[in-house]
């Protein structure tokens, strides 16, 4: 029988859930099935949002592995959606380190920097290391959707933020 501690640490640790599954399973949220162009890449956001808001529930580790797990699954050589994530948690903690308070405005802009420096690097790395093909085209969609759904991502986060902070002095 699970105790209330444990279903709180269970719970506190939702977002690094998330993240692995996300990395494990093939869903990317890649809806081309549907959509054409539509795709976005949650896992950015997932990163960027708790990194900037409680980094002790995503340290470097989880996110470099969640990485190496995505490049397992997708197909990509080993390190490149590692440092990819690493560059969007490392503009976070810049911010987090620069900023007293964060709103979703600055958020949002700060984390346009983010995921560009990160897309950068990811299509520098697959070109240059790499004989899969990759069009700027379709890094440029998920870069748009990815920014577009960025603020309703931001809202459910905060939501679950002020669920499992409430009572603590955080």
């Amino acid at each position: 029988m699970l105790n209330f501690k444990t279903i709180n640490k269970i719970i506190n640790l939702g977002p690094l859930i998330l993240l692995y599954y996300l990395s494990v399973s093939e869903i990317d949220s890649h809806f081309e099935n549907y959509f054409e162009i539509l795709s976005f890449n949650i896992q950015l956001i997932i990163i960027y949002f708790w990194v900037s808001k409680r980094p002790e529930v995503l340290g470097s580790g989880h996110i470099f592995f969640a990485g190496l797990i995505n490049d397992v699954v997708m197909g990509f050589p080993l390190g490149i959606s590692s440092l990819a994530y690493l560059t969007v948690s490392l503009v976070a903690t810049y911010v987090k380190n620069m900023t007293v308070n964060t709103r979703i405005t600055t958020d949002w802009f700060t984390f346009f920097i983010g995921i560009f420096f990160s897309n950068l690097i990811f299509y520098i790395l697959l070109t240059n290391f790499s004989e899969i093909a990759i069009n700027l085209t379709e890094i440029s969609y998920n870069t748009f959707f990815t920014l577009i759904f960025f603020p309703f991502f931001w809202f459910l986060f905060t939501f679950y933020n002020s669920i499992i902070t409430t009572g603590r002095n955080v």
